[in-house]
């Protein structure tokens, strides 16, 4: 029997939950990192079926020695498959296609850091949440502060038109998926329902790869590192702590994190890539953060 007190097991619960946000944000802004590393080696929908493949084997088996529920029926379990496709596979599919066409990764940052906005417009008729006016001017300052951090990028924006519209078919995915998973797949197993999420989207890819890529990969330490990474901070990772803030928190909190993801990339890039930050980039990161502290906040009047 165990030893810990329900009182202290609520306090370690509460700590975690408080943590997740930040970590879920510094995870999330390397995958970025991960696909700059990793793509120049491989094409996209390989590369991602590769990462899928290895993700599903493993969480498969986890799952098998963890015991893990199952859904309980077709229907359960087509829900689940219908988040991964959007989440893993549209989501990340755009992103990577994205960049591989030389959006690069301040572009797809700032893309990316236009989910909320669209969260909030799709909240209405997928979820019985209400947006506030406070969240509003949130969503209203964050999209101010990620435009301020992500200027350099915008002024010698050179991507293909093809790669931006890629991602923002990735952002529209991804936001889909988050309010889909929050109506439909609340209650599903962690380790099992990710397991079929990325079956799915296993599926995806490989059939994308097989069918418009020449699934050449070249290996070489970087490739290997990305992966890795990749397999295991952000898919297996990240993932799992933003399946727990959509369980715990409202979809318009979670998608509010997403503002704070071109402010941290830039923060990675500085030391990595040598990209210095300026005063608007600065002023920007302050008004992402406000952003969030406002979406973040409850209305006291509907309690």
């Amino acid at each position: 029997m165990s030893n810990i007190s329900p009182t202290r097991r609520s306090r370690a619960q509460i700590m975690l939950l408080s943590s997740a946000p930040g970590l879920f944000v510094v995870l999330w802004s390397t995958g970025f990192i991960g696909a700059k590393l990793g793509l120049p080696y491989a094409e996209p929908a390989t590369f991602l079926a590769m990462r899928f493949a290895l993700v599903s084997v493993i969480l498969g088996v986890i799952a098998l020695l963890a015991h893990a529920a199952w859904p309980k029926s077709w229907m359960e379990a087509f829900h689940i498959m219908v988040v991964g496709l959007l989440v893993h596979g549209v989501y990340l599919g755009g992103v990577f296609a994205g960049i591989d066409l030389g959006v690069s990764a301040g572009d797809s940052a700032l893309i990316v850091g236009m989910q909320p906005i669209l969260t909030a417009i799709f909240i209405g008729p997928m979820l019985s949440e209400r947006v506030e006016p406070r969240q509003w001017m949130g969503f209203v300052l964050g999209t101010i502060g990620v435009t301020l951090v992500s200027l350099r990028y915008l002024g010698a924006f050179d991507s293909s038109f093809e790669g931006v519209m890629l991602c923002v078919l990735a952002v529209v995915g991804m936001s889909l998926g988050t309010l889909y998973q929050k109506r439909f797949c609340a209650g599903m197993n962690l380790l099992s329902g990710s397991f079929l999420q990325f079956v799915a989207a296993t599926l995806m890819m490989g059939a994308i790869a097989y069918g418009f890529e020449s699934r050449v990969v070249q290996w070489s330490g970087a490739f290997i590192f990305a992966l890795v990474w990749l397999v295991f901070v952000l898919s297996l990772g990240a993932m799992s702590v933003l399946w727990v803030l959509i369980r715990a928190q409202a979809a318009t909190q979670v998608a509010s994190l997403f503002f704070l993801v071109p402010p941290v990339t830039a923060l990675v890039a500085w030391p990595l890539f040598g990209e210095t930050l300026n005063l608007k980039s600065l002023v920007g990161m302050a008004l992402v953060v406000g952003g969030v502290l406002l979406v973040k906040s409850r209305e006291r009047s509907d309690a």
